[in-house]
């Protein structure tokens, strides 16, 4: 306890109410209703609503590293994002931050995140590059998407409104971007029009945001390392060498296999609350940041580019460029979902999965989208080739790895 009293020494820092930044961190784009007595705080409130999305569940059966993974105990987007929720939260309560801010933050950061991980995020960037729909596709910009356009929830009257999250959940997610290159974050002073946001650019609004960003890293380092143990991509060689560089950055010894998971996150948790200071920023001491820079190419070396995930690589952009097109192909503007329905018999479930989407969110059909209750706004115009090839992209990056799997399938079997 003595512990964590000494270093609540962020407090001032902490977005609760009479923060300078209190009121615009906790601004909607839209009024929430509220219960008359309802006792969550206004980012415990975002928090629930992120836990009750579509996209949050789907999580589950999102790629991290090992792709399409049949193995319970390898780590998937879901297990990974509860991760940072859990490391944000402990460094929050141990610096005197808003927890619930940082871990609402961390719960929502990965929503638009594409199947297949980011090898999945590098082939949809090719297409939407290939068809003029933007200038660039990330992961970070995209869950913001998914938070403000395409997740939805029941009102108290079961209709379907959009997520409506505050500035600094939002904020925080978007700008989890970007690898932690510098030893010193702090959050910028600007208030920005989020979804404008250029990659990279810009900190987090918050220290709660930053303490996700590098908390995010945390998370990938340590988790990667232990499912790669477990498939075998590393064996005995990789664990003395990452046993060799804790040693020889720490200055101390560690017995053969305890280089694991645990002791990587204690490691670099403890070492950021010590040495972060509200006036530096959030930093780690230099040895750690030197380890936590060469672990990084560590797991890129023996993890990211091992032989045994190339063809899994080429079979993902094999099925995400296949949906694409199947999907384009029945492009009859207005005509889209007759011209679907003609195929229903081969293609029963593509289709169905669709046609909803495009109800949902295109005015193709405006009344049966009243008759579902679905009051989110609408962002395709189905007269325009670009926003049906933009719903297309939206579909797919929704998709999990075992329905993509399964509607590729589909599309090619007889």
């Amino acid at each position: 306890m003595a512990f964590k009293t000494a270093l609540k020494k962020f407090t001032e820092e902490a977005i609760f109410e009479g923060h300078p930044k209190w009121e615009i961190c906790i601004k909607r784009p839209a009024k929430l209703s509220k219960k008359e007595f309802d006792i969550r705080s206004e980012f415990e409130r975002d928090n629930n609503r992120i836990m009750h999305s579509t996209a949050y569940r789907r999580l589950k059966d999102k790629t991290q590293v090992f792709f399409a993974t049949n193995k319970d105990v390898i780590c998937t987007r879901i297990e990974h994002v509860n991760h940072v929720a859990s490391i944000s939260r402990a460094i929050c309560k141990t610096m005197g931050l808003n927890s619930d801010l940082a871990e609402a933050a961390a719960l929502g950061h990965d929503l638009g995140h594409t199947p297949f991980g980011h090898q999945g995020e590098r082939i949809i960037e090719e297409l939407v590059l290939k068809h003029g729909l933007a200038k660039s596709f990330w992961h970070e910009k995209n869950s913001l998407r998914f938070i403000d356009l395409i997740e939805t929830l029941p009102n108290y009257m079961g209709k379907q409104d959009n997520l409506n999250l505050t500035y600094a959940v939002r904020d925080a997610i978007i700008s989890h971007c970007g690898e932690v290159d510098e030893n010193y974050l702090k959050p910028r002073s600007e208030v920005i029009q989020l979804d404008s946001m250029e990659k990279g650019i810009y900190a987090p609004f918050t220290y709660e945001g930053c303490v996700v960003k590098v908390s995010d890293k945390i998370a990938y380092l340590g988790r990667d390392i232990e499912d790669a143990f477990t498939y075998g991509i590393l064996g005995p060689k990789q664990a003395r060498e990452l046993k060799q560089i804790a040693e020889n950055l720490l200055k101390k010894k560690f017995p053969l296999g305890e280089v694991n998971t645990t002791v990587l996150m204690y490691e670099f948790i403890q070492d950021l609350c010590w040495n972060s200071t509200p006036q530096d920023g959030l930093s780690f001491t230099k040895e750690r940041f030197e380890m936590m820079n060469q672990i990084k190419e560590f797991n890129y070396i023996h993890i990211c580019e091992h032989k045994r995930l190339q063809p899994f690589k080429a079979y993902s952009k094999l099925i995400l460029n296949t949906i694409f097109d199947f999907l384009l192909s029945y492009y009859k503007r207005e005509e889209t979902i007759k011209a679907m329905q003609k195929d229903y018999q081969y293609f029963p479930v593509v289709m169905k999965e669709f046609e909803d989407w495009l109800i949902k969110y295109s005015d193709i059909d405006l009344k049966k989208k009243q008759y579902r209750k679905c009051c989110n706004e609408t962002i395709y115009q189905i007269i325009n080739e670009k926003d049906y090839k933009q719903a297309i992209i939206d579909f797919l990056s929704s998709l999990t790895d075992h329905f993509a799997i399964e509607i590729f399938e589909e599309i090619i079997t007889f």
